[in-house]
């Protein structure tokens, strides 16, 4: 098997730690807000990474953390009026919702940041105790160039780094790089997200937290560290110089073998934004499909390259996830396979000769290249229907279960054609304001020169993408449908 390794920029043979074994982490939520589409590729991606290793023989034991103490969940408690402990519970209870709904087994552990305090702590004082953090007033910061190979992960020298859009500007810092570990608490800020420290009463900083829990769960060296490619730079070098320097000590040493970073999401061909409120919820693309279809959606991009969502790209999705189940349909085979049989199907799938599957399990084992796999499993099944028997299917057993077992190890065809086909008109969820405000000037411009007719037209289209106009004296305002 082969992954690529971000850290070294290519692929590079998987051979674990520990014979037989897989240790995971996967940078989780931050909760204060419904999880988006961003978070669905995530949680769907890592989701087959760990059937693709179960499948292979390997015991995974994998940990996703979830970030319960944050700058924005204070902020985002505060808007509310609520306590930062109803807040949390309330988006971490929709998680574990879209979790199920989308058919992503749970993790093997699923810390949460305020249950590790004390690790965060202890890390902070071997920082300390080996020169490479330093205490500022009430906060602790970690010192950068303390820590010679920063920059290994992304590729950024310490030189070429610079204070600006991605590096904060602090008073209380010695350099601009730096970062804080352990943040002093505000006067305004509430005491449910304070703890006592020897620096004083206050919380960790983001970094601190996924190196404690990794270290925690599986120890100062583990196989693979995942994430989203926005975390690449600063979190995950972060946590690099974090845990190496405060774990391991020697230069050069390693915490983790592999660093696997799943692309962007963009909308519309926009890049997804929370601040511009360019986002898609899992929530609201679950009303209007099957959770199939959104897994197959992300599933047909390669995990590292940016992948657009728009409508039409959903219905592309649907479309072919929907003749996959009419083969089964076909075949006869309309009902979704219990636990026991999925077993079987996938252990036939994993010791099937049959060249078209020998391909399939070569495209999983090439870094996951779930395109290239799915495509192989529809030359594989129109190969399967030109040689079916009506009459008699046994001769196809083993192909047809391991046409089944592909689409277990996907996360797919465990459902009916009818419950994948079985849900209301798409309509398009999000269109960006860019293009909604545009379509409003052609439409005023449309009812100036009397072309009531276009005017028609564009209000028509904008609802069909989930806007209503409003038209008043004072112009014409927008907002979505309900």
């Amino acid at each position: 098997m082969y992954i690529y390794n971000s850290i070294g920029r290519r692929k590079e043979k998987f051979v674990p730690i520990i014979e037989g074994e897989v240790s995971l982490y996967v940078c989780g939520m931050t909760v204060y807000d419904l999880c988006h589409i961003g978070h669905a590729r995530i949680l769907i991606f890592f989701d087959i990474v760990t059937r693709w290793f179960e499948a292979s023989g390997f015991n995974v034991k994998y940990i996703r953390n979830i970030t319960d103490v944050d700058d924005k969940i204070i902020l985002k408690s505060a808007e509310k009026g609520v306590s930062v402990e109803k807040l949390t519970t309330q988006f971490i209870d929709a998680m574990h919702k879209d979790e199920r709904n989308l058919g992503v087994s749970s993790p093997t552990h699923e810390p949460r940041a305020s249950e590790h305090i004390n690790e965060m702590l202890d890390l902070i004082k071997k920082l300390l105790n080996s020169g490479h953090a330093y205490v500022a007033g009430a906060d602790v910061n970690y010192a950068v160039r303390s820590f010679e190979d920063y920059g290994k992960l992304s590729g950024k020298s310490i030189d070429q780094l610079q204070a600006g859009k991605r590096v904060e500007i602090d008073g209380s810092k010695k350099d601009p790089l730096d970062f804080v570990l352990w943040k002093g608490k505000k006067p305004d800020e509430p005491n449910d997200v304070a703890w006592e420290s020897p620096f004083g009463k206050g919380r960790p900083g983001w970094h601190i937290e996924c190196s404690a829990m990794s270290n925690t769960f599986l120890g100062k060296k583990f196989d693979i560290h995942g994430g989203g490619i926005d975390l690449q730079f600063p979190h995950h070098e972060n946590e690099i110089a974090q845990s190496e320097a405060g774990y391991l000590g020697a230069k050069g040493e390693s915490h983790v073998n592999f660093w696997m970073h799943v692309g962007f999401v963009t909308i519309e061909d926009e890049k997804m934004s929370k601040s511009t409120g360019n986002t898609t919820t899992i929530e609201n693309i679950l009303s209007i499909v099957n959770p199939e279809v959104l897994r197959y959606f992300l599933i047909r991009g390669h995990y590292r390259s940016p992948l657009n969502y728009s409508i039409s790209l959903l219905n592309d999705a649907k479309a072919a996830l929907c003749k996959l189940y009419e083969l089964l349909d076909f075949l006869g085979e309309t009902e979704a396979v219990v636990a026991s049989q999925a077993k079987l199907c996938i252990r036939e799938m994993m010791n099937s000769k049959n060249e078209y599957v020998v391909k399939f399990r070569e495209a999983m084992s090439d870094d996951f290249n779930t395109p290239k796999a799915l495509s192989i499993m529809f030359v594989f099944g129109k190969r399967i229907k030109e040689i079916f028997d009506k009459n008699n299917k046994g001769h196809l057993e083993s192909e047809i279960k391991s046409f089944r077992g592909m689409g277990l190890c996907l996360g797919i065809l465990n459902r009916s054609l009818k419950e994948v086909i079985d849900k209301k008109s798409l309509r398009n969820l999000s269109i960006s304001k860019v293009e909604i405000e545009e379509l409003i000037v052609k439409r005023d411009q449309a009812k100036k020169q009397k072309n009531y007719s276009l005017a028609d037209e564009i209000r028509k289209e904008l609802k069909e993408k989930g806007i209503d106009l409003r038209d008043s004296p004072q112009g014409t305002s927008w907002q979505t449908c309900n």
